[in-house]
């Protein structure tokens, strides 16, 4: 393979199965993310009051596998069953399996990737304290810019929205590809309560407000005597909520959550919402991956090939094996 240094933005499933697959081919990989910790979606959120603590896997609710190389990532990572055998989950808490296929890798976190600079071969990436980047909000005049590089290849392992301005200067064709997917956002609600709610531990619902539901406190490794849940809300609900402040649709879902219950739920513990902007692959790109040999930039997500977390690590290791085949 002709790269010695790759960067890649981004270390959800596919960033990090890119790079194990450039790794497991002697090729350095560094990953830079914006969250504290791998994972992207593969997320939990903790919440600790009065002195308690409360886990919620606000992301991702489980994975499944349908090929043996995924089976077997997820096997290494410790992943157990939940309902199912063939349903899946990180123990103690989702967030342990991107942390276990992130161990060994050159992994920046909290850094927030601004710009691909420099030219095939000698690229570099601009990057800042996640801290300071809000939607809708101006960056500091006075953030502190950072530069690390130069790099043979750029890979971009984030949501199909996210990668368009980043390759608008240096890979516009690229950019006007990506520019065709689509993605859907997703409002996600979580509480935990001082009594067992009557619900069964799961519920997947179309037509209202909730699209999901489920007593993530069921799930293995978990504390059993805390009512946590976690309620994603349909898609087209969450357009429809979408710049709605998060403590009104808490309200909002915690509300449905009550009706579904029969009647209402009692006083939460604690409710927080978090919104997915881009959550759920609508219109894929129709391609394992993306990769401009001449450029030496490439793209890989769930969103080339279908909404499941499966096909994101199958997008990361087919973008590797392009870049492995590359003259």
């Amino acid at each position: 393979m002709p790269f010695t240094s790759v960067a890649i933005v981004g270390a959800g499933l596919a960033g990090l199965a890119c790079a194990r697959t450039l790794a497991a081919h002697g090729v350095a990989a560094r990953l830079f993310d914006k969250g504290r910790a791998p994972g992207g979606r593969l997320a939990t959120r903790r919440i600790e009051l009065d002195g308690r603590s409360f886990g919620f896997d606000h992301g991702a609710q489980y994975l499944t596998a349908r090929g043996a190389v995924f089976a077997s990532a997820l096997d290494a990572a410790g992943a157990k069953p939940w309902i199912d055998e063939t349903r899946r989950v990180g123990v103690p808490r989702m967030s342990a399996i991107p942390r276990a296929l992130a161990d060994g890798l050159d992994l920046a976190t909290a850094r927030h990737v601004a710009e691909i600079a420099g030219e095939p071969g000698a690229w570099r990436l601009r990057h800042l304290d996640a801290a300071l980047v809000r939607p809708g909000r101006p960056v500091p005049p006075d953030a502190a810019v950072a530069e690390d590089g130069p790099f043979d290849a750029v890979v971009l392992a984030v949501p199909a929205p996210q990668a368009v301005p980043l390759l608008a200067g240096p890979a516009t064709r690229l950019a006007e590809v990506i520019g065709a997917v689509r993605l859907a956002p997703c409002w996600t609600l979580m509480a935990a309560f001082p009594d067992r709610l009557p619900l069964p531990d799961t519920l997947r619902l179309t037509g209202g407000p909730i699209g999901w539901a489920a007593r993530d406190s069921s799930k293995p490794g978990r504390d059993a005597s805390a009512e946590c849940w976690v309620v994603q809300a349909g898609p087209e609900w969450t357009r429809e909520h979408l710049e709605r402040p998060a403590a009104e649709v808490a309200a909002l879902l915690l509300d449905a959550l009550g009706k579904l219950a029969g009647g209402a739920v009692p006083a939460p513990l604690c409710a927080a919402a978090h919104r997915w902007r881009h959550a759920l692959v609508e219109t894929p790109l129709g391609a394992p991956c993306l990769w401009d040999p001449a450029l030496r930039i490439g793209a890989c997500g769930d969103w080339c090939i279908a909404p499941r977390a499966e096909a994101a690590a199958d997008s990361g290791a087919a973008l590797a094996a392009a870049m492995h085949a590359a003259p």
